[in-house]
């Protein structure tokens, strides 16, 4: 049985959620998200809580239900709180500009990168060797983190690319004659 399922998602002021049929709709101050709800799992909202249970007492419902409340959970947070992913850039020349909601990116070739933000996520650049990258969906800022930083990830001799804030590079030592 999932323990994490047994918990219950704690709904801030400001958070509305509704359940259409099997859609679920998430809506807060940061945006609005929608989940389809897999036909394993109820849920039940009441007050400021929300509780995730299995359709049927079996492994894979109880599996499922746990899975659907950290979904929901990261929906909650993300309507209210939002999301944020560092990335920096380390290599000579290597820079970073946020226009509107393009980021173009410089990382060695013999063209600037531009990528286009997809709905629902904003780039930010403090600095030119730092950006930021904000949005209510947590999946979809993963992907696009992953993404940007697919571009030219880390390599392991000089640490040069694109890398995550927490990210540690592990270094390899040149080869010696």
């Amino acid at each position: 049985m999932s323990r994490v399922a047994k918990s219950p998602i704690d709904i801030p002021s400001g958070v509305d959620i509704k359940q259409n049929g099997p859609e679920l709709v998430v809506k807060g101050s940061k945006g609005e998200l929608k989940l389809a709800l897999n036909p394993l799992v109820e849920l039940q909202v009441e007050g400021s809580q929300a509780l995730v249970k299995p359709a049927k007492e079996d492994k894979d419902s109880w599996a499922m239900a746990g899975t659907f409340r950290s979904l929901i959970n990261n929906m909650v947070v993300g309507v209210s709180n939002g999301f944020e992913r560092k990335l920096e850039l380390t290599g000579v020349g290597y820079r970073a500009q946020a226009k509107g909601n393009t980021l173009s990116l410089t990382l060695g070739f013999s063209h600037p990168v531009e990528y286009q933000m997809p709905a629902g996520v904003t780039a930010e650049t403090p600095s030119q060797t730092e950006v930021i990258l904000k949005s209510a969906d947590k999946q979809l800022l993963g992907q696009v983190a992953a993404n940007v930083r697919a571009f030219r990830p880390p390599e392991p001799y000089k640490g040069k690319g694109v890398r995550y804030s927490d990210e540690r590079v592990l270094r390899k030592e040149a080869k010696k004659k």
